[in-house]
């Protein structure tokens, strides 16, 4: 059968999963009533519920006797360790482009890698039917991107469709019929190449993911490059390097049919297959014929650039809301995280019961700890530190910059800039972007954003949208300012009284509400000066049998202070930890006992 494959790549929200559910639904992929979840593509509750795709993910869909392969993937450069891989896998890509918003960075950085590879794009601008929708000036944007990207005079005669993915057409023009995805199902047909089909040399396949099966173990996916898989042959892993690292019988054989993952007996060069019967090989390895001796190259990684400490939770309230929280499975989770991730990296530390995980940002840290607690870990976690290196010919300390954009009402752009300032961020550029609104960008330290999202949404009344993407190494810019505030800290172990806590309201705002459980050195509240201040959120009322002239007004406290995951990780300092359970996210102290906590900062002002 003749074959196509491609990668869709978009910037977060611009409907690229909507999109392949629509050419799912038109290829005839589903029966007419057949029920099919909306968004079919993010499968995993996390991607649901965020509406952003994590994993990349492969389907398949068959018109007028040509089936295409389709890799929806991440648009969040977080995930950009899936993406690279994925475009060796693929010979064209999608871009697509939100109609008003224009290609934003994460689109930059996928295209720039597809270029790279000398992948030809098609350009579909989506959602024309926005009432700030600009779909011509979009049009010259991407034009002007990919020349900025150093594309080829062949890259650069990008064949462009408009669609509303929602709708489910696209046409090549915005005055054409509207009525379905023939005009981009054709496109695909006649401009992708048809994919290298050495169909006599012995087989081999470059792995990009990679996934655990409870039935069938490893599973390994990845384009055949050569040759046939048979099921049950023999077959080894290769490294990058090309070392052995395990010969094998193939025990199965998945090809992608619609959403499905349909066991064959033979697959052929160029179709995209999962294959099982392995335990040691991973991604990036070559899984080839006995006969073979070269591996495959293999797309470079980035490295990480933000880590953070996972450790076992030692809280009094430990293993009561999780199942899991000996080092011994946290470290085995985190391991199975690594070989399946490759932009996660795992270390042990000096102590027995914690690990230093690195990772891309925030958000893929945050993503991983969060299906921790889902699947019932208990564990802390510090905070996200970034990653330094050294210059190699002058030894210069060098950091992670970010490329920051922001789109902003006029009315919050001067406080976003002063902001950004102060978090040594280098203001690169800042334009009108039309409807009252300014696009401005950045050059900041990733240290000097961490827990800025939140301050950000504050500052501009939560109409900002910030999107961020690694740019390179720059020297080191010195100290950045972090959180000014004081915290409110418990004094005591036990349930915390409503009474207590309307006492304590004008000390600061609260974390916590009434008759939830508290310990000592648990972080309740922030407080409205500098200073930690050490609270005893437990002390009830005194009854007295004298009878009061006024009735006692009933206590009615402000509404906590409840913060998600990231915000927890983003508030703390050096020397807090945010316990994580399946149950809650509590702030806490990493040293409990107020003594020991006063000789260990005197100790490390001592060390200044």
């Amino acid at each position: 059968m003749d074959l196509r494959n491609i990668a869709i790549i978009a910037h977060v929200d611009h409907g690229k999963t909507t999109l392949v559910d629509a050419m799912l639904k038109q290829s005839g992929t589903f029966r007419e009533n057949q029920q099919v979840a909306e968004r079919v593509m993010d499968s995993n509750d996390l991607e649901r519920e965020r509406g952003i795709t994590i994993l990349a993910k492969a389907t398949s869909v068959e018109w007028k006797g040509v089936r295409i392969n389709i890799v929806d993937t991440p648009g969040h450069a977080d995930f950009g360790g899936e993406v690279e891989r994925i475009l060796s896998m693929v010979d064209g890509v999608v871009v697509l482009v939100d109609a008003a918003e224009g290609p934003m960075p994460q689109t930059k950085f996928v295209t720039g890698k597809a270029l790279s590879l000398g992948l030809r794009p098609i350009v579909v601008i989506n959602k024309v039917d926005r009432g700030d929708a600009r779909p011509h000036e979009v049009h010259d944007e991407v034009f002007d991107l990919f020349a900025n990207l150093d594309a080829n005079d062949d890259q650069l005669d990008f064949p462009t469709l408009f669609a509303v993915g929602r709708d489910g057409w696209a046409d090549d023009s915005l005055e054409g019929p509207r009525q379905d995805l023939t005009a981009l199902f054709d496109l695909i047909v006649r401009h992708v190449p048809v994919p290298e089909r050495n169909l006599d040399a012995p087989f081999s396949m470059l792995a990009t993911t990679l996934e655990a099966d409870p039935y069938l173990g490893r599973v390994l996916t990845g384009r055949i490059h050569t040759g046939r898989v048979k099921v049950n042959m023999a077959a080894k892993g290769l490294s990058r390097d090309g070392d052995l690292i395990e010969q094998f019988r193939i025990s199965k054989v998945l090809a992608f049919r619609g959403i499905e993952r349909v066991p064959v007996d033979v697959a052929e060069a160029g179709d995209i297959v999962a294959i099982a019967g392995m335990t040691k090989p991973t991604v990036a390895d070559t899984i080839c014929d006995p006969a073979v001796t070269q591996a495959l190259k293999a797309q470079p990684i980035d490295p990480p650039t933000l880590a953070m400490t996972f450790s076992v939770n030692d809280s009094p309230l430990a293993g009561q809301e999780g199942d899991k929280v000996t080092s011994r499975v946290i470290g085995a989770r985190l391991y199975r995280e690594a070989e399946s991730n490759v932009a996660i990296r795992i270390r042990e530390t000096d102590s027995k019961d914690a690990f230093e995980v690195a990772g891309r940002g925030e958000l893929q840290l945050g993503v991983l700890i969060e299906t921790m607690r889902r699947e019932g870990y208990e564990l802390s976690v510090g905070r996200p530190r970034v990653l330094l290196k050294a210059d190699a010919a002058t030894g210069q300390k060098l950091e992670p910059i970010e490329e920051v954009v922001i789109d902003v009402d006029d009315e919050h752009s001067g406080v976003v800039v002063e902001k950004m300032s102060l978090r040594k961020a280098e203001l690169t550029g800042m334009r009108p972007s039309g409807g009252g609104k300014t696009r401005i960008t950045f050059l900041a330290p990733s240290r000097g954003l961490i827990g800025y999202h939140g301050e950000f949404l504050t500052d501009t009344r939560g109409t900002g949208l910030m999107n961020r993407m690694f740019h390179g190494y720059a020297p080191y810019k010195g100290a950045i300012e972090g959180r000014r505030n004081g915290v409110l800290i418990s004094n005591g172990t036990g349930e915390a009284v409503a009474y207590a806590l309307w006492n304590l309201e004008e000390r600061g705002p609260m974390f916590i509400p009434s008759g939830v459980k508290v310990y000592e050195g648990m972080i309740i509240g922030e407080h409205s000066r500098g200073n930690d201040l050490e609270v005893n959120p437990l002390k009830a009322k005194q009854l007295t049998n004298i009878r009061a002239a006024g009735k006692d007004e009933a206590v009615r406290l402000t509404p906590p202070r409840k913060m998600s995951l990231e915000q927890a990780i983003a508030y703390i300092q050096d020397d807090e930890l945010v316990e994580v359970t399946p149950k809650a996210i509590r702030l806490r102290k990493a040293v409990l006992d107020p003594n020991e906590r006063k000789k260990a900062e005197r100790a490390r002002k001592n060390e200044e």
